[in-house]
């Protein structure tokens, strides 16, 4: 799923109605329509229901919702922002087959503070709010009744359902907030996400606390080959179907890889752990972790189905140069489908170098993070993966030290920065933080858009390495999807784990007990809604 400019999505609507011959009134229908179907499968108890319009196409989508939720029965009523007569366009024809087929539902005018004021009771009594005063193409700020009408709903407990974008919010922007825009508890878009759904915190509620609504992008008709985008950005979750396909009945543990996690170091033992765990997990045949002796029992005691090589020690019960002597690494590595290095691996003595030796000397994909990635800091020329594959899974801080830079400028331009290190490097980075980023070496980006602040724990990290390394395992020749899968179904389990209990008790190995619901999720609902954000139930 291609992620789009307000631009591009003008130019999608266009070429649409210009090309392919469907009209900007039967793509208004179908936009309002699926409004109305998200609003009555979302809030079946909502009966009273007020649309707030703009005199543009987003309230044009408005008028359409409105009319198909009194169609099913909901008692609804319009605020405009405006005259009736100002509606002009495809806008004007929903409002006035609205009108001519529900004449019971009032079209309130509102033209000056007092109207606005006079609709307060309205809104009041309302079970259910409909945003559809300005979308995709309005550039901020609001102003005007717009902001009177904005404070007047924050104000108010009831939900409110954006219709396109909260109102205010520029569709192009990839802050995670917009001051002065519209609350919002769901989204519902049409056709493909734009920049700012991915990038944007739209539904969080501090009434609900702090839970993430649903954002869902809905078809509307305008066919695949018209929707083209230059940013170069998609939606990670767009991958996870190929973790829906079932295993050929005919299957054996060998067909699924084998992966070799090597980190550890004394007092460290949990992170190697937690990322074979995970690996498993997520479906690889085999699983050996590659640790310091002394640690050897207690990561072996994560699972029993976890193999273990024990490796020998240096300094501080770190891992020593000893095990690349000779055919060592040969041995450690034979019949092997894909290294995981770094978790837990220490900074000490020789794991450094280590670190930097099994990365050079082995040619099977290579997934490296935490102290693996601080091991090339002030050396990335070593870090190329021409003709080989090669993940790296950074966070923010491990990224600027490989980057030679400070956090905040990391943070100052994430995207830049991950499509230029991946490209030049010709690898896949993994930009952890707020929407993980999916950086490939042709430099395209794709988004993730689920996970949550109850992640930011020790150990999360350790468990995408290992859901990352599981499904390279399995997915060798689809690089990309696999990795963008991996990230999504981490970011899905943790969002479980968060529903499943509160944010502040989930630990790194909840979200690994939540892989089976990840796995089971469907991001298409039974509407044909694509869930972008949220759980449904």
């Amino acid at each position: 799923m291609k992620i789009l400019t307000a631009t591009e999505m003008q130019s999608v609507d266009r070429w649409t109605a210009e090309e392919f011959g469907i009209s900007l009134d039967r793509l208004m229908e179908a936009a309002g329509g699926a409004v109305a179907q998200f609003c009555l499968r979302q809030y079946p108890a909502a009966i009273r229901v007020v649309a707030l319009c703009g005199k543009g196409n987003n309230g044009g989508d408005g008028f359409v919702a409105a009319r198909v939720l009194a169609q099913a029965g909901r008692l609804v009523r319009v605020v405009l922002l405006g005259r009736v007569t100002e509606v002009k366009g495809e806008a004007a024809t929903a409002l006035r087959k609205l009108r001519e087929e529900f004449s019971s539902v009032a079209v309130d005018e509102v033209v000056d503070e007092g109207g606005l004021t006079a609709c307060a009771g309205v809104m009041n009594e309302a079970e259910l709010l409909l945003d559809a005063v300005v979308g995709t193409g309005f550039k901020p700020p609001l102003r005007g009744l717009a902001v009177s009408l904005r404070g007047m709903v924050e104000g108010l407990g009831t939900p409110v359902v954006a219709v396109d974008l909260p109102s205010g919010w520029d569709a192009n922007s990839k802050e995670q907030t917009a001051a002065g825009s519209f609350r919002a508890d769901g989204v519902v878009t049409f056709t493909a996400p734009k920049i700012a759904h991915v990038f944007g915190h739209l539904t969080r509620n501090e009434r609900t606390g702090g839970v993430f609504g649903p954002v869902v992008v809905a078809g509307i008709g305008s066919p695949e080959d018209a929707v083209v985008s230059a940013s170069g950005f998609s939606w990670a979750g767009s991958s996870k179907a190929m973790a829906e396909r079932p295993r050929d009945v005919n299957s054996n543990k060998g067909r699924f890889g084998h992966v070799l996690v090597v980190g550890g170091s004394y007092g460290k033992a949990g992170a190697p752990a937690m990322a074979s765990l995970a690996c498993l997990r997520t479906g690889a045949g085999l699983v050996t972790a590659a640790v310091p002796k002394s640690i050897l029992d207690l990561v072996a005691g994560i699972a029993p189905e976890l193999m273990t090589v024990p490796l020998a020690e240096g300094t501080k019960g770190s891992v020593s140069f000893k095990n690349l002597d000779g055919a060592k690494l040969d041995a450690l590595v034979k019949k092997i489908s894909v290294v995981a290095v770094g978790p837990g691996l220490s900074t000490e003595g020789d794991a450094p170098a280590f670190a930097r030796q099994i990365v050079e000397k082995t040619s099977v994909p290579v997934v490296i993070d935490a102290d693996a990635l601080n091991a090339f800091e002030g050396k990335t020329e070593l870090l190329h993966g021409e003709g080989r594959v090669m993940v790296l899974t950074p966070h923010p801080g491990e990224m600027a030290r490989l980057a030679g830079m400070t956090v905040k400028e990391v943070e100052a331009d994430r995207v830049g920065l991950a499509r230029r290190f991946a490209m030049e490097h010709k690898l896949t980075l993994v930009l952890k933080g707020w929407r993980t980023l999916i950086a490939h070496p042709d430099g395209s980006i794709a988004v993730n858009t689920n996970g949550n602040p109850a992640m930011a724990k020790g150990g999360s990290g350790d468990i995408l390495t290992g859901i990352v390394a599981g499904m390279l395992a399995q997915y060798p020749n689809d690089v990309a999807r696999a990795v963008e899968t991996a990230v999504y179904l981490h970011g899905l389990a943790g969002d479980y784990a968060a529903h499943a209990m509160d944010e502040h008790t989930v630990l790194a190995t909840d979200t690994v007990t939540h892989l089976s619901d990840a796995f089971r999720y469907r991001v298409v609902d039974a509407d044909g809604l694509v869930w972008i954000c949220g759980l449904r139930s």
